[in-house]
Parts: C-alpha cells; structure tokens; sequence
C-alpha cells in the first residue's frame, strides 16, 4: 500500500465527478468513508468533490451534485478518483486531460472508476499496466488501448492506478482501501453497517447478470446463464447449451421455467437484446456490427425482434436519442 501509514494521519481524498456519471458509483465512493469516519470515532477520510468547471455535476438520475470546487492540475492528496460515465468526449477535453496528467504526480493512488478508466487510458497512465472496465465496454476498452493489459476483474489495482468496473466493484475496491490503510476489523464495521455480507475481491470476474443467491440455490442454472453470457455473439442451440452445462435439455427447461418462468431459448434471446440495445443507445456501431456482435446472422431478423421487444427498430431508438 503507498499511502502513508503514520497514526495521526486521515487520508486526504479528492474526487473529480463528471456530468452523466452514475449516483451509485458515487455513493460506492462516499458512504464507505463515511461509514469509516463513524465507526472509528474521527475523521479517517476527509475528501473534496470537484467537477471539471466548477459547475454542479447533474447525474444520469437527474440528481445534480454541489461540488466544492474546479479539478485543476495542482490538486493533491493522497486519493485522487475519477468517476466517469456517458459522454467522456463532451466533459473531458484536452485540457481536462492535460490537468489530469499533470495532478497524478501528486497522489499515492490514481483510480478511475467506471468510465474514469477510460481517462487514465487516454492520459497513457496506465499503458503498460492491467486495468478493468464496466463489463459492457471490456471489448471496446482493450481495442482502444492495446498497451493496456484488460481483465474482467471486478477491480484492478496495478501500482497507485486503480481501476473498477461498476458501482458494486467500486464499494469492493473502497473496502479494499479501508483494509489497507485502517485494518480489516475497520473494513468488516463498514461493510456490516450496509448488510454487504458477500464482499467480493478484486480478481472475481464482472458478471453480466447478477445472479445473488440463484448462484448457491440452483448452481446448474447459474452456469447455464452463465454460458449464455459468454456466448451472445455465438449463440449455442439449447442442446448444445444443456449439454455444455452438464445437464439435459428438459432439466434445463424445467430449471428456467421453476426460477424465472421463462424458457432457456426466450431468456437467451432477451440478453442478447439486452445486449444490442446498450450497444445501439450508447456507441456509434452501425447497427449491422451490432447485430452481428449479439449474434444475428441477419439484419431482417435482428430488427424484427428488436422491435418486438423494444417496441421501436433499432435505428429508430437511435435517432430518438439524439
């Protein structure tokens, strides 16, 4: 751990939020240091909310958070976090890119949280080192940035750079912190204060679904889910997948309809959609890559259901979001 360790000092963190972030990946950030704060009596964190103009910061909810002050590349500290969301482009120019280069020097730990991994990348922070993103943007992230080395880890810590793929991994990766720097029994306080019982660690993959106690209550569906994620883009008959999945066809059928009242090929069916339309919304893919990248062999087919479940084509949605 590079923050320091001496017994009177609380660590100083600054967080730099963009517009269109998530309120969960902040919340993942604050309430943990909070929480901290109250279960050892004195201030262990103390922290700045910044933004990149100075400006309030308004969420994807439609919340907007006051902000202490502008980012500027002469903050410093001992934790600098960066979260990002929607829309890097229009709230992270060259100058915001620039001061964040510049301000890394000052801090112990550099962490980008969502899509603040993608600003570390573009800064080169992390070229050379291992670094994770949200699981919908794995793929892209790794061909944008072939010099960093990408993992579906739930978090990555690769020296003082930091990285975490989601609102859930972030409060991972913040107990993570408070373990390092105040001990375990401090980090178990924090984590029993918000019922988190099942802390995860930083190698566990990012799933797609989260499947809670599904994965203990039937592990024989979970894997099939869990097969079906790792093959939208390759689609196996529900066969194949009953076999794969060490169970037979009617097995598989019975498990679905008991669990989720709906049958593999229908569930499948529903995450590739799910799929295509995160791709649809949020890149500029045409929409022929994205079926094909959810496993549509034709573009007439893939319209049609997309249509049935969303009740619009895909290029339509497309252009109502713009």
């Amino acid at each position: 751990m590079l923050l320091p360790k001496t017994p009177d000092h609380h660590v100083k963190v600054v967080i730099v939020v963009l517009p269109e972030s998530s309120i969960m990946s902040l919340a993942s950030v604050l309430d943990p240091m909070r929480a901290a704060n109250r279960v050892a009596g004195k201030i262990l964190f103390d922290w700045t909310i910044l933004s990149p103009d100075g400006e309030p910061v308004l969420l994807t909810c439609g919340v907007a958070i006051a902000v202490d002050g502008v980012f500027s590349a002469r903050d410093q500290g001992d934790c600098l976090l960066i979260i990002g969301g929607f829309n890097l482009d229009r709230y992270a120019q060259k100058p915001f890119i620039a001061g964040l280069q510049a301000a890394a020097r000052h801090f112990f730990v550099v962490a980008g949280i969502e899509s603040g991994c993608w600003l570390l990348a573009r800064c080169g922070l992390v070229n050379g080192r291992t670094a994770t993103a949200h699981w919908e943007e794995l793929e892209d992230f790794a061909l944008a940035f072939p010099d960093v080395s990408v993992r579906a880890d739930r978090f990555v810590t690769d020296g003082k750079f930091w990285t975490s793929g989601g609102a859930s991994p972030t409060f991972d990766m913040m107990l993570h912190l408070i373990r390092q720097r105040f001990g375990s029994s401090v980090a178990l306080d924090v984590a029993s204060i918000f019922v988190y019982d099942e802390t995860h660690a930083a190698t566990d993959a990012q799933p797609l679904v989260s499947l809670g106690r599904m994965e203990a209550l039937d592990p024989q569906l979970a894997k099939a889910i869990r097969l079906m994620e790792r093959t939208l883009d390759r689609p196996l008959s529900i066969t194949a997948l009953a076999l794969r999945a060490g169970q037979s066809q009617r097995h598989l059928e019975m498990r679905f309809a008991r669990a989720l009242g709906i049958s593999p090929g229908s569930y499948y069916l529903r995450l590739r959609l799910q799929a295509a339309q995160r791709l649809v919304s949020d890149t500029q893919l045409s929409i022929r890559e994205v079926a094909l990248r959810c496993g549509f062999d034709s573009l007439s087919s893939f319209s049609r259901a997309f249509k049935r479940q969303y009740g619009a084509s895909p290029m339509t949605l497309r252009q109502g979001l713009h």
